[in-house]
């Protein structure tokens, strides 16, 4: 009915209960042409939102947003190696080595993440944010799956686009705000306002994402925001040394992960 007569969902409970929020479920993804459907979908999905003025993102940044991934096509194909593992059965006993995503697979994702670039952002990120990531190269590399020099590429690229969040919040760009909060939990949970309407997308399971445009539940999801941003650090307007002290945890991580996987792969040679 509401289809039909071209009604809204979530307006249609306002009348009933404050406690039913209609919600729209992405599609599950268990193939490499479902993933592509998912990066199209979400491109479908963000596009008129983000072609309005004034339109901004808060990321709550449990793991490195997927639109920085994406832009990088050695750190898009181990993100999709690493999803397809989990998820498709015809990736159990296929190495990274051997894996060759479809050129429309790694095209999808760049144009994807091209929308984050012309967009207000406001992420909060913690040290542990790039845990996620580099947990699944160890477990890989630990796995055999991938090996030592795939492993120290994708580290690289991973150091590199690191450097690409630093120089960006170095650059003074107002429409990019890093917070760092080392007190709470991150969720990888997504609010896009713009001036017509608010999208909140809640993480549901490895890709997929709960969506509503329900107006109380987004009024309560910045209000959340704001609470995180008020016990968060603003590294904008930091000074040079907070600056320094974050990134320099964040490449630590990396060197330590580096370093071991260098080491191992020299231990085994001798």
């Amino acid at each position: 009915m509401a289809r039909y007569f071209n009604l809204s969902v979530d307006g249609l409970f306002e009348f009933t209960s404050k406690n039913i929020v209609a919600v729209e479920k992405t599609l599950s993804v268990s193939t490499e042409a479902e993933l592509e459907n998912y990066y199209e979908s979400s491109i479908t999905s963000l596009k008129p939102l983000i072609s309005q003025s004034e339109t901004s993102i808060l990321y709550s940044a449990k793991d490195i947003p997927i639109f920085y991934t994406l832009e990088n096509r050695i750190l898009s194909k181990f993100k999709a190696y690493v999803w397809l593992k989990l998820l498709d059965k015809n990736f159990k006993d296929l190495s990274y080595e051997a894996y060759k995503p479809k050129e429309s697979l790694l095209r999808t994702g760049e144009q994807l993440s091209k929308l984050y670039d012309d967009i207000t952002t406001i992420e909060i990120w913690d040290i542990t944010t790039i845990n996620s990531l580099l947990k699944q190269i160890h477990f890989y590399f630990k796995a055999q799956q991938i090996s030592s020099d795939s492993a120290l590429e994708v580290l690289s690229n991973l150091k590199n686009l690191v450097h690409k969040v630093e120089d960006k919040l170095k650059s003074k760009d107002q429409h990019f705000l890093l917070y760092y909060n080392e007190l709470l939990l991150m969720s990888n949970t997504v609010l896009v306002k713009a001036p017509s309407v608010k999208s909140l997308y809640v993480p549901f399971t490895t890709l997929s994402y709960y969506l509503t445009n329900d107006e109380d539940t987004c009024k309560e999801a910045e209000a959340n925001f704001d609470k995180e941003l008020k016990s968060s650090k603003l590294l904008n307007t930091a000074g040079e040394k907070e600056q320094k002290s974050f990134f320099n945890k964040v490449y630590g991580k990396i060197e330590v992960l580096s370093n071991l996987i260098s080491a191992t792969a020299s231990f085994e040679f001798e």
